[in-house]
């Protein structure tokens, strides 16, 4: 089967009011437009555009007795534009997804309630793929050597002594994490505050992204705690086709501009700051990694002529693309997402669809191999 899917976007307030339109080539609707879900979410499941009016979150359990089709997806694929900085974030592995869902069920908590951590039982490693010409984001803990010398250039104040005194432990991971917790869960508004103008008058040739990121952040989240956070994580910048892999444990806030996102399907998510929305300091500190890393840049393989394949290694997605020419071999019950052209898609059946961009087409696995031809798509399905 192959049939073509849509869906609307969702208006939350960091969305951008012109990141998708464009790409959809229509003029704005005057509303912030942050992500269009592709997937059988039950937040937003896709539409099919197969007569029958159906969501993908009801046509896949009447489906599911056939070769491949499978009850719910194991992934949710995005379009995601963020016209203001996103919240910072970390997600759970998988056993402790289990642990933190079984804890709060046992508790009584509802589902809904602010104040809920998790709200299924799954991890949500994600990647995105830039699709504007730049795509900001924070991902991962810098080197602390580094982060020394960042906030060595903020001065004296006592807000920033204090800090400084927080990652003088010899360990990296220790020091980070005692930063942290001191700054979500024991520094006063003042000491926030000192740091922040601090870092917003400072000058360092190295750090100069840093401190304007810090300028941003603040004027979008006056004293909130997670922009000195923010100082503490690698500032990455993709280029149009360069993506990240965030896998559990990876504190991570997507800044601005438009990508093509894949996750786990889960909501499980632990907020380190730059929203109002709840923090619960104790349980991000268990789950978050403290170790120093490099930014977790995801370079694509080949997977044939005119393809490249997004794989982290996971069971439950990767993400195929192609531009212009290519045939994918599908792996499950896929989704072809497209980006730029007039593409068309072709199934083994010779079932075949014309999409535009930001329409996206549901492939099941007895169509395999597909052949993509005359635009940019991307193909998200099942990992190995």
């Amino acid at each position: 089967m192959l049939v073509e899917i849509s869906n609307t976007p969702r208006d939350y307030a960091w969305g951008s009011r012109t990141l998708i339109a464009d790409l959809e080539g229509r003029a704005p609707s005057g509303a912030p437009e942050a992500e269009v879900w592709f997937g059988d979410h039950p937040g937003s499941p896709a539409l099919l555009h197969d007569g029958s009016d159906r969501t993908l979150d009801e046509w896949l359990p009447a489906h599911a007795d056939a070769t491949g089709v499978p009850t719910r997806l194991p992934y949710l694929l995005k379009l995601l534009a963020a016209g203001a900085p996103l919240s910072i974030q970390v997600h759970p592995s998988k056993d402790q997804a289990v642990e933190g869902f079984a804890r709060e069920e046992a508790a009584g908590l509802p589902r809904d309630a602010a104040n809920r951590n998790y709200k299924d039982d799954n991890h949500k490693p994600e990647v995105i793929v830039a699709l504007s010409d730049t795509f900001t984001a924070l991902a991962g803990l810098r080197d602390l050597a580094a982060t020394r010398r960042l906030v060595a250039a903020l001065g004296d104040a006592e807000g920033v002594r204090a800090l400084r005194g927080h990652l003088d432990a010899a360990d990296s991971a220790v020091a980070l994490r005692s930063a942290i917790g001191w700054v979500l869960g024991e520094a006063d508004a003042t000491e926030i505050q000192q740091i922040v103008g601090a870092a917003a008058s400072a000058e360092s040739e190295e750090f100069a992204a840093e401190l304007e990121l810090t300028r941003t952040l603040s004027a979008a989240y006056p004293g909130d705690p997670g922009t000195v956070v923010a100082l503490l994580m690698n500032l990455v910048e993709l280029r149009r086709g360069e993506a990240i892999f965030v896998p559990a444990g990876v504190l991570h806030a997507y800044v601005a501009g438009l990508g093509v996102e894949i996750m786990a399907a889960s909501d499980n998510v632990l907020r380190g700051g730059l929203t109002p929305k709840h923090i619960d300091v104790a349980e991000l500190l268990a789950l978050v990694d403290f170790r120093p890393a490099a930014p977790p840049f995801l370079p694509p393989r080949p997977a044939g002529d005119g393809v490249e394949l997004f794989a982290p290694g996971i069971p439950d997605f990767a993400l195929a693309h192609v531009n212009e020419q290519g045939e994918v071999a599908l792996n499950g019950i896929s989704l072809a997402l497209a980006v730029a052209g007039d593409p068309v898609v072709t199934g083994a059946s010779g079932a075949r669809v014309e999409l535009q961009p930001g329409h996206a087409a549901l492939l099941t696995p007895d169509e395999s191999p597909v052949s993509i031809v005359g635009g940019e798509v991307f193909v998200a399905q099942p990992g190995n």
